[in-house]
């Protein structure tokens, strides 16, 4: 799998055009979006007829007031509980603009500006090399140009590692690009950027964003606690499609990430934090968010979709959202996000028009928000659907979700002229490198097992070919069987262990830790 299958987000892939500042507010009819409300529920009625996706909710926005609310579908595949307005869902990187709007808060308070160095709020942070480790901003954090590979940490998060000590191992993370000129999603840096804001603020991350941004607007069912989505009653289950059928079987506990992708909310919490975007920080007639400051997110800040010929538009992120341009020129801000174990998210505001929409499901992402949400705007501004949304998304999702861990070797095909394993001997023991840890090998109950993580949780090896095993790893970032290869030396002992998942961005060869006499 190359990591890059992960990004949370189809609208730069989409590439709705290149941005220009925003015009002043147009008189877009009420009439217009109005008339769009039935269409686009009978649209969503069909989408998920079509795709059997079990949920979704949508809310609607339109010069400050909540003109839709609507749930679809049920929280869990063979129970009868429907989704309402008020049901909860994990947003995934959803929660990623609704981070900057809680740190745009801070930043028109004061206590920390868009260009503050982390080291100054964080001091314990720090990336691969002392320039950038002391240069580094929250602005570069915020729209990933920090030169950090793709979803640095993501994987040690899935190994269980915690917040703290993933934000720790970043500095032993090879760079994959250039400082402030290169373009790479990372979840972590993106985290980095909320804890060193509430770290300056005083708080935890989960304190802040409900002190600063949900209480204000009485978003009282949304939280960066995965604890209070797992508490509430009225809340979508995450179903991910197994043998061609959804089904709710895994469980995403994102709070490692929580400021990039562990957010919970409502559409109609939601409805409320999109009206405040579109009255330039406003709520109910008070200023909860600077203006200027809530305007910054909303530029963009480096380019994350170049363009490769000249009938190709370039999209750009800005700090938390990608800004894009639609074909009338409307400056658009989006994101969408997704958990592959079952959840998929998306939010697009027009705000020339004071217009806004938020879908989220309950499925493993394959389009369904994105459609939804284009489709609106579709029949919002042309009476029609200007084109198949779904068709078109669809073989985007469906190459990002091919197993791929950067080989195209078959794992489960069994090798020509396979060679035989050394004994276990020559594999076991125990290998190190500073960005994954420790890598138990052993034999137990005459098999080879893989322990990995803080916790060194054991993975069954099946041999594949000579000094070639394999296993399978779980977890978000999990995408079919990875090998694990031992370089013997003459001796016949291994002395590194190379485990192709961890090694994407170069980080997954562990050398053998000499055993102390």
């Amino acid at each position: 799998m190359l990591l890059v299958r992960r990004f949370p987000f189809l609208i730069t892939v989409l590439a709705l055009a290149m941005p220009v500042p925003s015009a002043p507010a147009n008189d877009l009819p009420a009439g217009k979006v109005t008339a769009a409300l039935p269409l686009i529920e009978k649209y969503t009625d069909e989408l998920r007829e079509k795709t059997g996706v079990p949920g979704v909710a949508i809310a609607v926005v339109h010069a400050d007031k909540i003109v839709y609310l609507k749930g679809f579908g049920v929280r869990e595949l063979g129970t009868p509980d429907a989704i309402d307005a008020d049901t909860v869902f994990q947003l995934a990187s959803l929660s990623k603009p609704l981070a900057a709007t809680v740190i745009g808060g801070v930043v028109g308070d004061g206590t920390v500006k868009w260009d503050s160095k982390a080291s100054d709020l964080d001091p314990t942070f720090r990336l691969a090399g002392d320039f950038v480790s002391s240069e580094v901003t929250l602005r570069d954090l915020l729209c990933h140009r920090t030169g950090l590979p793709e979803h640095a940490g993501d994987l040690l998060e899935d190994l269980g590692y915690s917040r703290s000590e993933v934000l720790h191992r970043l500095r032993f993370q090879r760079p994959a690009g250039l400082f402030r000129s290169s373009y790479a999603y990372t979840n972590f840096g993106f985290t980095e950027a909320g804890v060193a804001t509430a770290k300056a603020a005083g708080k935890s991350w989960e304190d802040l964003a409900a002190d600063r941004l949900f209480k204000p607007l009485r978003m009282d069912h949304t939280s960066y606690r995965h604890a209070d989505y797992v508490a509430a009653a009225n809340r979508a289950r995450l179903h991910a499609r197994i043998d061609g059928k959804w089904a709710a079987k895994f469980s995403r506990q994102p709070d490692a990430q929580a400021p990039a992708g562990g957010a919970s909310s409502t559409v109609r919490d939601l409805a409320g934090w999109m009206r405040l975007l579109l009255a330039d920080g406003k709520f109910n007639g008070k200023q909860v968010i600077a203006a200027d400051a809530l305007a910054e997110t909303h530029k963009p800040q480096v380019v994350s979709v170049p363009a490769k010929k000249p009938t190709d538009r370039t999209s750009f992120y800005g700090l938390g959202w990608n800004v894009g341009q639609d074909p009338a020129g409307r400056l658009t801000l989006s994101h969408s996000g997704a958990f592959d174990l079952g959840a998929a998210t998306c939010v697009v505001l027009v705000p020339s028009e004071r217009l806004g929409i938020v879908v989220l499901t309950n499925s493993a992402p394959i389009g369904v928000p994105e459609a939804v949400a284009f489709s609106f705007l579709d029949l919002v501004h042309a009476g029609k659907l200007e084109r198949d949304w779904f068709a078109t998304v669809t073989p985007s999702f469906e190459e990002l979700a091919k197993p791929n861990y950067g080989t195209r070797v078959n794992y489960k095909k069994e090798p020509v002229g396979k060679s035989p394993p050394l004994p276990a001997g020559s594999y076991a023991g125990t290998y190190h490198n500073d960005f994954v840890g420790d890598a138990v090998v052993a034999e137990e109950d005459g098999k080879l097992v893989l322990k990995l993580g803080p916790k060194l949780r054991a993975f069954s090896l099946t041999h594949f070919d000579r000094d070639t095993f394999t296993y399978q790893p779980e977890g978000e970032m999990s995408a079919g069987l990875s090998a694990v290869t031992f370089r013997v030396g003459p001796d016949r002992v291994a002395d590194t262990i190379t485990i192709e998942n961890l090694n994407v961005h170069g980080s997954g060869t562990l050398t053998r830790v000499a055993v102390k006499k």
